[in-house]
């Protein structure tokens, strides 16, 4: 029965995919499909993009270790999905022909910064869909007894196929579908699990007292609070997400769209966090990986079961193709065009594009293997990104002072503050590398050039 209804489920997003990805011109369409997607298809595919196997099953996990602690750390993403919403989304007008991160770096900033942001673009995406990748190996050894890593081919490989095939088109359309299943089938397992251990008063009684409250000793409310930021700034402005702040046809349906996402994200990472509680309260001896298919495993009949798994593989794929396609546009259009000295034709850029996403694919099924933790994965990838990319790019859209100097500037700060304190010092304190590093380029950043910006200031207010 389970086979069943999963195996009528790809079918129907491989359908999905592959008609609505019909017609694709060139780079441009694949990769923002002409800008023509109003305030619910926004909603729903950056919900459905982000909502992965990190936000999902390596929450569960998280929770089943350490606490509902967790819940409130993974907040932070939705606080940046509010602040995006609020400040960030607005300005996206300014960019119409914009197609990926590395357009809005060379605008501000110059081409090298274009090639820059397009390295640790596909350096990003190539982790943090690795991580959807590995949840996926997980799914198919539990419910159907396929190796781990053969399941991990076997999942990356289908979702492969349709990312590769019909570009952003294909991809939001199949995130608005797989949005709906994820949206329904998440709840109700957990609906189905705590009653399955007796209500939720019984589930509380069979559960560590420490997991169900907030740490107050200094050293874990630090600790806390850097995984809080950390979630806030890791994945702000990702390729993906940018993206989606470029497929909408106004800024107002961008802008009330990413509200909605940010909204919907505090109950969901709520419903997930609490599945790792549920598998806690029913068998403390599983794996914590296992933690959200274990529940649904013991506590769903058969046909919901399917219902319920074809929901993880729709919060594992939606998440997975956007990563897919924005890796395959950064490196074409920030990587490849920089570098070469005439552009490509249409279809050259767009058969440079499915090869590549092709190969990040590849590439993601190395490192899911060589990394067990699916949240920690998440983590791993961020520090490719918030300490060199992320404040520039947010800078720049804001409207403040720029300058190649101190884009350069900030990037090796960053980049200096990132290692020395995450891997030299081993992260003193439990505060993240990626967040001094990020600190560590703010302040070169708006150090450099400080001198000029003030003269400048005067000058104007001179003229006035």
């Amino acid at each position: 029965m389970q086979t069943a209804v999963l195996v009528v489920y790809l079918c129907l997003i491989l359908a999905v995919g592959i008609w609505s990805g019909r017609g694709i011109r060139g780079l441009k369409d694949y990769a923002v499909a002409g800008k023509s997607f109003g305030m619910l298809a926004i909603f729903a595919t950056l919900s459905a993009s982000f909502i992965g196997g990190g936000f999902s099953m390596g929450n569960a996990e998280k929770v089943f270790l350490v606490g509902i602690s967790n819940i409130v750390a993974l907040w932070g993403f939705s606080l940046k999905e509010v602040l995006v919403a609020r400040f960030i989304a607005p300005r996206m007008e300014n960019y119409p022909d914009a197609i990926s991160v590395g357009d809005i770096m060379e605008t501000h900033y110059g081409p090298s910064a274009r090639l820059f942001s397009g390295i640790f673009g596909v350096m990003l995406c190539a982790g943090i869909l690795g991580a959807q990748v590995g949840a996926t190996g997980y799914i198919f050894n539990l419910f159907f007894g396929i190796d781990r890593i053969w399941g991990i081919f076997l999942g990356c490989g289908i979702i492969i196929i349709y990312a590769t095939l019909g570009g952003m088109r294909s991809v939001v359309w199949t995130d608005i579908f797989q949005f709906i299943v994820l949206a329904v089938g998440i709840p109700y397992a957990l609906y189905a699990g705590v009653q399955h251990v007796g209500g939720w008063d019984q589930m509380v009684q069979a559960i560590p007292a420490e997991r169900l409250s907030i740490p107050t000793d200094p050293a874990s409310l630090i600790a806390l609070g850097s995984l809080f930021l950390t979630f806030v700034f890791g994945e702000t402005l990702v390729p993906p997400y940018l993206q989606r702040l470029m497929i909408g046809r106004s800024g107002n349906a961008i802008s009330r769209g990413t509200l909605l996402s940010g909204l919907f994200s505090v109950p969901f990472f709520a419903v997930t966090g609490c599945l790792g509680l549920v598998a806690l309260a029913m068998n403390p001896q599983i794996d914590a990986n296992m933690s959200m298919p274990y529940v649904i495993q013991e506590a769903l009949p058969p046909f919901a079961q399917g219902i319920v798994i074809a929901a993880i593989v729709s919060i594992i794929m939606s998440s997975a193709d956007s990563f897919l396609n924005a890796a395959a546009i950064a490196f074409t259009n920030d990587i490849v065009h920089p570098l070469r000295k005439e552009r490509l034709s249409e279809v050259g850029e767009l058969r440079l594009a499915r090869w590549v996403t092709l190969i990040v694919g590849v590439l993601s099924i190395v490192f899911a293997i060589s990394i067990d933790s699916i949240l920690d994965i998440l983590i791993y990838a961020y520090t490719f990104w918030a300490p060199t990319v992320l404040l520039p790019l947010g800078a720049a859209i804001l409207g403040c002072q720029v300058s190649k100097r101190r884009f350069v500037f900030g990037a090796v700060a960053g980049v200096l503050g990132m290692v020395i304190w995450g891997y030299i010092l081993n992260s003193p304190a439990g505060i993240d590398g990626l967040i001094v590093g990020l600190a560590a380029n703010a302040a070169a950043f708006f150090a450099v050039d400080r001198k000029a910006a003030s003269e400048a200031a005067d000058q104007v207010t001179e003229s006035a």
